[in-house]
């Protein structure tokens, strides 16, 4: 008999294994998302977990961004579509969104919406230029990376304000 596959196990492997690749190679430390057409960088310390997009409860009278309410293992996450709130551009719904969930140590229940998941990205001898006070890096391969500012986008006033 085959054994059973336990999603939340699998992922907190998945978890050590990419924690434990960041403390043995300080390089690699940064997820790469696609939201819409934009690639972008989050630092791996900033996020708790990546999930499928959970079952939302839609919540009336809130802005367009706001994706609704998730319960993740019994605690609720609001779900904001990060590409709606970036560029006025809903993402997508397809099988290969993903949600990051913030971490802990932010104390913020909430969870964003990116169109793909793209894996580690080891930034280290990436051209790094800043445009307009925004960090964007580039890779070997020409293509350009924008860096997520989580701390900076959850202290936005517009990003606590979530009715319409």
């Amino acid at each position: 008999m085959s054994k059973r596959f336990n999603l939340r196990e699998f992922q907190q492997q998945v978890l050590d294994r990419l924690q434990a690749q960041a403390a043995g190679d300080a390089q690699v430390s940064t997820l790469g998302v696609r939201v819409g057409e934009t690639f972008w960088l989050v630092d791996m310390p900033d996020i708790s977990e990546v999930l499928p997009v959970p079952q939302l409860t839609l919540v009336p009278l809130t802005k367009p961004w706001y994706c609704g309410v998730a319960n993740v293992r019994g605690s609720l996450y609001s779900i904001v579509d990060l590409g709606a709130y970036m560029d006025d551009e809903t993402t997508q719904r397809e099988a290969h969104n993903r949600v990051l969930l913030l971490g802990q140590r932010f104390a913020f229940n909430t969870g964003l919406l990116v169109s793909r998941v793209l894996g580690l990205r080891n930034t280290q001898d990436w051209q790094q230029h800043e445009i307009n006070g925004e960090m964007r890096l580039q890779d070997p391969n020409g293509q350009v990376w924008r860096k997520l500012d989580i701390t900076h986008l959850i202290h936005q006033p517009e990003f606590l304000q979530i009715g319409a």
